[in-house]
């Protein structure tokens, strides 16, 4: 697989390469990373080819749109793909009266959820100042999930796809940006925006991986059928598809239980069999699918992009595929790599 493979976006008029650079940990999600470290991550991906970057208002409240424009600012605006989200909006405060959790020393903003019309409309207007690029060619509804939003989840999410959807697709009618669409940590909430309005694209971190195949039951049909794009994030589930099944591994940021190591350490022993690195079956199960053009990665260091580079590019024999699913460890529906 090459990360810098160019494949359509859905239905839209955008290509963007097989490998997307993640922004949260340039926010300093969870602890700090310095200013050349994030721009040296940047450029690194650049230089392997990868040209579609993803961002956010909430990734180090500001932080990682300030460092991401200011990495791209000389490059020549055509050649790369940007996207960016909405559902918050940021006002700049006091560092010592902000609560950053779970961002280290971020950008000096408060952040709010604000999914009405002119809250998106702001949101949008604000995250061009803050890249200072003349333009963001998609945008995602960020976070409207009940891993996100509890028990508020249902209103949150009517508020979005009322506000929210209007702002979005005035924009996208007029032009001004390319595809619009959710970006969650549930498929389910995917699907139902899906089903309610006509989006491009969705952005789906940790639920179809190697681990998890459930997006195949609906959501992923609906997309083939309407010509949606899935940009997927979490190909590790947080941890444990890189790490393997080793004491204290992490599955969705939380100590993985029993029956998840256990298949974890099944799909190890079928790796170990055909020379296949864990994590480079992980990274490239997701990208076979046909609704999913792209996988997004945030890493922390340039040593970190480089592994995951090697990863997807790893060759990988066409048996190893065909054992996982003989040996029920991966649905026998889900696309493999050709």
């Amino acid at each position: 697989m090459d990360p810098s493979q160019k494949r359509k976006f859905g239905r839209s008029n955008i290509e963007v390469t097989a490998f997307a650079f993640g922004t949260a940990p340039i926010g300093n999600f969870l602890r700090e990373i310095d200013e050349p470290t994030a721009d040296a991550m940047v450029r690194h991906a650049w230089d392997a080819g990868v040209r579609f970057y993803d961002t956010a208002p909430m990734y180090g409240h500001g932080l990682s749109e300030l460092r991401l424009g200011h990495s791209l600012r000389w490059k020549k605006r055509d050649d790369f793909v940007l996207a960016s989200k909405v559902g918050r909006v940021l006002k700049a405060g006091r560092r010592s009266e902000i609560d950053f959790a779970p961002w280290n020393n971020a950008a000096p903003n408060t952040m709010a959820f604000d999914y009405s019309y002119d809250g998106t409309m702001r949101s949008f207007e604000d995250s061009l100042q803050r890249l200072a690029l003349e333009r963001i060619d998609m945008l995602f509804i960020h976070d409207i999930d009940r891993f996100t939003r509890g028990d508020e989840q249902p209103e949150v999410f009517r508020q979005a796809m009322d506000g929210c959807w209007r702002a979005l697709e005035r924009l996208r009618s007029e032009g001004v940006v390319k595809a619009i669409g959710v970006g969650v940590n549930e498929w389910e909430v995917c699907h139902e925006a899906l089903k309610q309005r006509d989006f491009d694209c969705f952005l789906l971190a940790g639920r179809y991986t190697l681990l998890e195949q459930e997006a195949l039951d609906g959501f992923l049909p609906l997309c083939e059928e309407r010509g949606a794009a899935v940009l997927v994030g979490g190909g590790f589930n947080s941890g444990i598809l890189a790490t393997g099944a080793v004491p204290g591994a992490k599955y969705n940021y939380a100590p993985a239980p029993a029956a998840v190591m256990d298949k974890v350490a099944k799909i190890e022993a079928v790796c170990r069999e055909h020379g296949v690195p864990l994590p480079a079956a992980a990274l490239q199960f997701v990208v076979a699918h046909p609704a999913i053009p792209a996988f997004c990665a945030g890493t922390r260091t340039v040593e970190q992009l480089e592994q995951n580079l090697k990863w997807f590019s790893h060759p990988i024999p066409a048996d190893f595929w065909a054992d996982l699913k003989h040996r029920k460890l991966l649905r026998e529906d889900a696309p493999v790599p050709a």
